[in-house]
């Protein structure tokens, strides 16, 4: 199994957020999208989802 890896520093963002997740891709995407909303502001929907799976990395 591969694990992935969400980096906010690679992600578009203002606030300058350092926070990298990692692990199974769904467990990533999941809490990439809990974190977006939280403490970005973002509306989690399939279109973030989309995004965040689409910017994710191997470990």
């Amino acid at each position: 199994m591969t694990r992935k890896t969400a980096d906010c520093r690679e992600m578009p963002s203002e606030s300058g957020c350092t926070l990298t997740i990692t692990g199974e891709e769904d467990e990533v995407v999941r809490a990439a999208a809990m974190h977006a909303a939280d403490v970005h502001g973002h509306v989690d929907r399939p279109e973030l989802r989309e995004q965040i799976r689409s910017m994710l990395k191997a470990e």
